[in-house]
């Protein structure tokens, strides 16, 4: 196992955040998006995260982004506001190497503290088991499978959603809910 530091993702981290994310949408099927966003649309979507008051980190080995992840708000509807969504992508040179599981690791403490109840994961492609495993490593369940959802690289595509509970998940009202 490699030594991987995980912190706040800064505004010098950008440009090869932005690299990470572009192969994956060029050449992978876990991102729906099918042309890459350029590096003030990834600063805008980092700034976004940050105005919500969730994490959107890095984990470093050696000097170097080896991966990123983050949280959104699930959905705008106030009943969802104890939910988020989250993102995770690893460099290929550095996946199976603990690295995704550090961001689940840090990334889950952090919606945790920011009053996160449960966390949502969507998986574009049913067949990325690298993917649903890892998920399930983390402590998330399957919930569902959207089939033929999205159209990418000439086939369609399923969405898997995976689902985590976080603290106390739904065994109590949120604080100061009734």
């Amino acid at each position: 196992m490699v030594r991987v530091i995980v912190r706040a993702a800064v505004a010098a981290d950008l440009a090869a955040i932005q690299k990470i994310y572009a192969r994956e949408v060029q050449q992978g099927s876990a991102s729906f998006e099918t042309s890459p966003p350029g590096v003030d649309l990834t600063r805008q979507r980092w700034q976004q995260v940050r105005a919500a008051g969730l994490p959107y980190l890095v984990a470093e080995v050696d000097d170097e982004i080896a991966g990123f992840a983050y949280a959104l708000p699930y959905r705008p509807r106030p009943a969802y506001r104890y939910t988020v969504e989250h993102s995770l992508y690893v460099a290929p040179g550095w996946q199976r190497q603990g690295v995704g599981a550090r961001l689940f690791e840090v990334l889950i403490d952090q919606c945790e503290a920011a009053g996160a109840r449960q966390m949502i994961g969507i998986i574009g492609d049913s067949a990325n088991v690298a993917s649903i495993r890892a998920h399930e490593k983390a402590g998330f369940e399957r919930a569902g499978t959207l089939r033929n959802v999205g159209w990418k690289f000439g086939r369609w595509l399923d969405t898997v959603i995976m689902q985590r509970a976080l603290g106390r998940g739904s065994s109590a009202a949120a604080d100061g809910e009734t």
